[in-house]
C-alpha cells in the first residue's frame, strides 16, 4: 500500500486537530490533468471500500479505484518558497507533469 512519511503524518494531526473525529485525508487518483491522470486529496470520512493507512492516530483513505494506482507510492509533505503541500513519489508513473500532480500511469490499472 502507500507509504506515508512523518511529515505528512504530523501535517494531517495539525490539520484535523479542530476536526471532528472519524476524519482523515482521503487519497484520489482520478482521469484529468496534463498527464492523463491526477491526485486529488481532501479531508474527509472513509467510505465503503476505503483501503485505510493509518499511522500515529490519524487516517489516510484510498478509494478501490485508487489502490493499485499507489501501490507502493509515498505520500510526504513538503514545505518551502516554491511549494508547500502534500505530494506523492509514485513509482507506478511512467511520466509527470511539472506541476507534480498529474502523471500517467506505468500500466493499466
Amino acid at each position: 500500500m502507500i507509504n506515508v512519511t512523518d511529515n505528512a503524518v504530523r501535517q494531517l494531526q495539525s490539520l484535523l486537530s479542530q476536526r471532528p473525529e472519524n476524519q482523515g485525508l482521503r487519497v484520489e487518483v482520478v482521469k484529468g490533468g496534463c498527464s492523463g491522470l491526477h491526485y486529488e486529496m481532501t479531508l474527509g470520512e472513509q467510505k465503503d471500500g476505503d483501503a485505510v493507512v493509518e499511522r500515529d492516530g490519524v487516517q489516510f483513505f484510498i478509494d478501490d479505484e485508487s489502490v493499485s494506482y499507489l501501490q507502493g507510492a509515498t505520500l510526504d509533505f513538503t514545505g518551502g518558497l516554491t511549494g508547500t503541500g502534500f505530494r506523492i513519489v509514485n513509482p507506478n508513473a511512467s511520466r509527470t507533469c511539472g506541476c507534480g500532480s498529474s502523471f500517467e500511469a506505468a500500466h493499466s490499472a
